[in-house]
């Protein structure tokens, strides 16, 4: 038999799972990723972004839809320790990450599960749901997410997005058609962040 060329050798290496070690909201988190889940490698800058001017309270009950391996919704669990935080994502193996993370974070106010959008959601009320959104998520699916979130936030509840700028004009529309606003964060060259309230 032949030996193994370096094409087999990085394939077990890319088996391995990957550790971040950085600073989010000025606490230091880590996060055990794998091949397969969006920016495993280091946190992705809309997400930075986001977290860089996002306002959390202490004791809100927040949603983070499409978690990915959790760095939105850990962050924001460590900025709201009287409250409880609810990460989902419609992948099961970011959903093992993410619990995977929560333990390696220490956080006792997290639950995290499997959910198609907020199918799996349940009678749960937020005051804060957080979403770094696809480029390719598609407006029936969009659609869903803004409407499902409306229906699960508190009165004054607020929902923030990070999405390509791209596409900033298209969520202010959708923003002030279902919430009837809309109040843009943070635009930089290839991300922005926004945020609706319900009033």
């Amino acid at each position: 038999m032949p030996p193994k060329s370096n094409y087999f050798q990085d394939v077990d290496h890319y088996r391995k799972d990957m550790l971040i070690k950085t600073e989010l909201c000025g606490t230091p988190m880590q996060f055990s990723t794998t091949w397969g889940l969006f920016s495993p490698k280091t946190i992705d800058e809309g997400s930075k972004l986001m977290l860089n001017y996002i306002q959390v309270n202490n004791n809100d009950n927040c949603l983070d839809i499409g978690c990915g391996y959790g760095p939105l919704g850990l962050s924001i669990a460590k900025l709201a320790p009287q409250g409880q935080t609810t990460l989902i994502d419609k992948d099961f193996v970011a959903i093992k990450y993410t619990e995977q993370n929560i333990e390696l974070n220490h956080l006792t106010n997290c639950e995290t599960f499997l959910s198609n959008g907020l199918d799996q959601v349940g009678s749960r009320q937020f005051n804060l749901v957080v979403s770094n959104i696809p480029a390719k998520v598609g407006n029936e699916l969009l659609s869903l997410f803004l409407i499902d979130t409306y229906n699960h936030l508190e009165k004054n509840g607020r929902f923030y997005v990070v999405t390509i700028t791209g596409i900033r004009k298209y969520i202010e529309r959708s923003f002030k058609e279902v919430f009837g606003n809309y109040k843009k964060i943070k635009q930089g060259k290839t991300y922005t962040v926004a945020m609706a309230i319900k009033e």
